[in-house]
């Protein structure tokens, strides 16, 4: 890896539900190709919805990659930033028909993570622009809540998730892939300062 090189990681989830092709997925494709500046490579990944193999891609990204901050879209119907994993109550099944064992993303792991991103901040900062970009603290215990706090265990908590919109007047790839990598652009911003 070249000096001064910075890796971001983006995920999206593949087929689920009445999504064949995954919004999230099409979103982080749209990323890599739109890139975020000279000095970072983005490597892009698909997630399964399954929590087992969901736990084990994730790990194995933070251990080989070690990105500056991995960033996960999910599809919703406004931009939404999630501040906040849980570790527990994950009783959900996922694609496959499987649950967590004992309901749980990580054993012996604390009950919650807070990213190091401020997407509180950057959520105002569109909100005063008129946009709709909310904050939130609860990402819903399932895969994409599971994932998130794995992410934030194996990274040290530097990760961050955005959930994209997938129909309304934001969802056109115009107008979301700038709106999005200038959120991922001030996320690393922050992490630079911090």
């Amino acid at each position: 890896i070249m000096s001064g090189r910075e890796t971001v990681v983006v995920t999206g989830f593949g087929p689920f539900r009445q999504f064949l092709v995954n919004p999230s997925w099409t979103a982080a494709q749209g990323l890599k190709l739109a890139g975020l500046g000279d000095s970072i490579d983005v490597y892009i990944k698909e997630l399964p919805v399954s929590y087992k193999t969901t736990q084990e891609i994730i790990a194995k990204l933070w251990q080989t990659l070690k990105p500056k901050v991995e960033v996960r879209v999910l599809a919703s119907s406004v931009i939404i930033l999630e501040q906040t994993g849980k570790n527990s109550g994950y009783s959900d099944r996922d694609v496959c028909g499987f649950f967590p064992p004992d309901y749980r993303c990580i054993e012996g792991g604390p009950e919650k993570l807070d990213s190091v991103v401020n997407v509180r901040a950057i959520s105002k900062h569109y909100k005063q622009a008129g946009m709709d970009v909310i904050y939130s603290r609860d990402a819903g215990r399932y895969l994409c809540d599971f994932a998130y706090y794995c992410s934030l265990y194996h990274g040290e908590r530097r990760a961050a998730f955005i959930h994209v919109p997938s129909s309304g007047s934001l969802a056109s790839a115009k107008r979301l892939l700038p709106l999005l990598r200038e959120i991922i652009v001030k996320m690393l911003k922050q992490l630079e300062d911090h």
